[in-house]
C-alpha cells in the first residue's frame, strides 16, 4: 500500500494503482474521454491531467500511478486552465452540430463541454471531411472523430479484427478504416462493438426508422413487427427504468402505439431454431462418418461472416438452420400470411434486434425463401426502436401491459435465453436429449455452459447417444483462439456455440450505449432469471411450434422445413480475412 493525498484527503491504495482509480474510490471525480480500462489507457485527450506537488508537468491521471507520499490537486486553477484548452482544440476539430447527431444527450464530449463550463470557442472550427457510406450497417463520420483510439483499441483487443487504425501524418492524422479501404471491402462483421465504444456520434449503426415509418403510414401494407430475446433485457435503460417497471408487456404495447398491426416474439423462432438445430445436431452426431466436427451454431451472423473470412474450410461445420430472425420472417411471409390471407408481397417484416450485424444477415441473397422479397424487409436495432417511441411521443412507463399477439407469440424458457451467452446451447442441449430418449433432462441439467471464462468447456452424457463434447465461446477474439485449437487438433469437441459480441447478444452492438459500463452480465442475468420462471422450459413443448409443424411444415429437416428454415452458407461471399490473405 502506498500512502498519498488527493484534494487535501489522505488515502492510501494498493502500490499499481492509477490516480483515476485511486481518486474514483474515494469518491472524487476526474473527467476522462479517451479511457477505457484494461482497453485503452494511452492518455491521448489529456482531459484527466492532474497536477502533482513537486511535478512541473500536469499528469495524466489516467495512467499515472500513485506513488508514496504523493500530493494531488485534480481541480486546480492550472488544472482547470489546461483541461478547457485541451478540450476546445478537440472541439475545434469536431462536427458540434449536435441537435441532429444519433448521439445527443448520450455522447461523452457532450457531457464534459457542459460540465467543463466550455461555452464559448476561441479556435477556429476545420473539422474533418469525407464521405458517408450507407452500404454497410456500420457509418462513421468523419467530422465526428475526437481520435480517442477507443474503436482501434475494442477492435484489436476484444474483437481481433483490425479494422481500424490510426492513417495519415502531421495534421491530417486521423482515424480511419486500415490499409486505406473502405468499410465494405474489409473483413469486417458489423458486430457493432466499435460504435458502443465511441464516445461521440462519429460511429454509428445504420438508421433505418424512416423505412419503417413509411410502411406503417402505407395503407395497403400490413406491418409485423418481431422483437428478439435480448431486446426485452435493456430496451428499459433507454428511458431510465428498472427491468421490473419495463417490463416485456409495456414494451409490446408501446411498439402497438407506433401502429405495427402485428407485434410478435422472435423467441417464437428462437423454439423452432432449436427444432430444427437440435434435430440437425442429431442427425450428425448419430451418423458421424457423414460429417466434419464440431458442428457450430449459426444464430449469430457476425461469427457466421468471421468464420467464412477467417477460417472459411469450416464453412459445411455451420448449421444450415438460419437464425431465430430469419426463420421468423420466412414463417411469417409463408405459413402466417397463408392463415390471415395476405399477400406476402404486401407484409413489410421488421425486426428489433440487439445487433447491427442482422441488417447485413437480411441483406444476403440467400433469405428470400418464402416468397422471393426478403423475409425480413428491415431491421432496427434496440436504439433505433426506443428512438421511434420517443419520436413518437409515446412515454412506456405509462402504458399498460400488453401481450404478444398470437400464433408467432408464444415462447418458452428455452427460447429467452439465446440472448445470452450460453443460451443457444443450454437449449439445443434440453431438446437433443428428448429427440434422443423420449424423456425431458431437468431443465437445469446443462447449467455448466451459462457462466464462466468467455471460452469454456464441457461434456454431457445423452442415453443412447453417448458423450457430448461441448464449447460455448463469446467474443471474437476468443473465437479466434478456440478456431485455432480446432483447426491445430489440440481441441476436439462435438457442437460449439459461437456468439461474436462479448456476453452474446446482451451485449450487442445495437444495445444502448451506458459511458463507461459493461452490461452484458446484469442483462443475461435477467433473461436466465426469466427462463427460471417460465412455466414451459423446453423449445419442443412449445404449443404453437407444434402446431406449426402438424399443420404446416410436418417435421424438424422435412422438405418443406429444409426450404424455410434451412439455408446454404457457401452461396454467398465475403471478403477474405487477415488468415486468409
Amino acid at each position: 500500500m502506498v500512502n498519498f493525498k488527493i484534494n487535501d484527503q489522505e488515502l492510501s491504495a494498493p502500490e499499481g494503482t492509477t490516480i483515476l482509480e485511486a481518486a474514483g474510490k474515494a469518491g472524487i471525480p476526474i473527467p476522462h474521454l479517451c479511457f477505457l480500462k484494461d482497453i485503452n489507457e494511452i492518455a491521448a485527450c489529456r482531459v484527466c491531467v492532474v497536477e502533482a506537488e513537486g511535478i512541473n508537468r500536469l499528469l495524466p491521471a489516467c495512467n499515472t500511478e500513485v506513488e508514496e507520499g504523493m500530493v494531488i490537486q485534480t481541480n486546480s486553477p492550472r488544472v482547470r486552465q489546461a483541461r478547457k484548452t485541451n478540450l476546445r482544440l478537440i472541439l475545434s476539430q469536431h462536427n458540434s452540430n449536435c441537435t441532429v447527431c444519433v448521439r445527443s444527450g448520450n455522447c461523452q464530449l457532450q457531457t464534459l463541454a457542459n460540465d467543463l463550463n466550455i461555452h464559448y470557442q476561441p479556435y477556429r472550427v476545420q473539422p474533418e471531411r469525407s464521405n458517408v457510406d450507407l452500404s454497410t450497417p456500420i457509418v462513421r463520420e468523419a467530422s465526428k472523430c475526437i481520435k480517442c483510439m477507443r474503436c482501434i483499441q475494442v477492435c484489436d483487443k476484444i474483437q481481433g479484427m483490425h479494422i481500424w487504425d490510426v492513417v495519415g501524418t502531421g495534421s491530417r492524422t486521423t482515424v480511419d478504416v486500415s490499409y486505406n479501404r473502405s468499410l465494405k471491402n474489409t473483413a469486417c462483421v458489423f458486430c457493432g462493438q466499435c460504435v458502443t465504444h465511441c464516445p461521440t456520434g462519429a460511429l454509428t449503426v445504420r438508421d433505418d426508422t424512416n423505412r419503417v415509418l413509411r410502411a406503417l403510414a402505407d395503407p395497403e401494407i400490413t406491418t409485423v413487427v418481431q422483437v428478439a430475446p435480448a431486446v426485452r433485457a435493456a430496451w428499459a435503460e433507454e428511458f431510465g427504468m428498472s427491468p421490473r417497471q419495463g417490463t416485456t408487456g409495456r414494451m409490446v404495447a408501446a411498439l402497438k402505439r407506433l401502429g405495427f398491426d402485428y407485434v410478435f416474439d422472435t423467441n417464437f423462432a428462437a423454439d423452432l431454431t432449436i427444432m430444427e438445430e437440435g434435430s440437425e445436431f442429431i442427425e450428425r452426431f448419430t451418423h458421424r462418418g457423414k460429417y466434419r466436427w464440431p458442428m457450430f451454431t449459426s444464430c449469430c451472423p457476425g461469427w457466421v461472416r468471421f468464420l467464412k473470412t477467417e477460417f472459411p474450410a469450416y464453412t459445411e461445420n455451420l448449421s444450415t438452420a438460419k437464425s431465430p430472425q430469419q426463420m421468423f420472417g420466412a414463417v411469417a411471409k409463408s405459413y402466417f400470411a397463408q392463415q390471415k390471407g395476405i399477400d406476402p408481397h404486401k407484409l413489410c417484416v421488421v425486426s428489433v434486434m440487439p445487433c447491427s450485424a442482422k441488417k447485413a444477415e437480411s441483406e444476403l441473397p440467400t433469405m428470400k425463401d418464402a416468397c422471393g422479397d426478403p423475409d425480413v424487409d428491415v431491421v432496427l436495432t434496440t436504439r433505433e426502436m426506443c428512438r421511434l417511441f420517443r419520436s413518437d411521443c409515446i412515454v412506456p412507463a405509462e402504458l399498460d401491459e400488453e401481450p404478444f399477439d398470437s400464433p408467432l407469440g408464444t415462447s418458452t424458457g428455452a427460447a429467452v435465453i439465446f440472448g445470452a451467452t450460453g443460451g443457444v446451447m443450454d437449449a439445443a442441449l434440453r431438446s437433443a436429449y428428448y429427440l434422443v430418449t423420449g424423456e425431458n433432462p431437468d431443465p437445469d441439467a446443462f447449467r455448466q455452459v451459462r457462466s464462466g471464462k468467455p471460452w469454456r468447456e464441457a461434456a454431457f452424457d445423452i442415453p443412447g447417444a453417448g458423450k457430448v463434447r461441448v464449447a460455448v465461446v463469446s467474443g471474437l477474439a476468443n473465437t479466434r483462439r478456440l478456431m485455432e485449437a480446432v483447426d491445430s487438433g489440440a481441441a476436439e469437441y462435438d457442437f460449439v456455440e459461437v456468439m461474436a459480441c462479448p456476453g452474446g447478444c446482451a451485449g450487442g452492438g445495437g444495445q444502448p450505449i451506458r459511458e463507461g459500463e459493461e452490461l452484458a452480465a446484469a442483462r443475461c442475468s435477467q433473461l436466465w432469471k426469466l427462463d427460471a420462471k417460465a412455466p414451459v422450459r423446453f423449445s419442443h413443448e412449445n404449443p404453437d411450434v407444434q402446431a406449426l409443424y402438424r399443420n404446416y411444415l410436418k417435421k424438424p429437416l422435412g422438405e418443406k422445413s429444409h426450404h424455410l428454415l434451412h439455408t446454404d452458407h457457401s452461396a454467398w461471399t465475403a471478403q477474405p480475412g487477415r488468415r486468409e490473405r
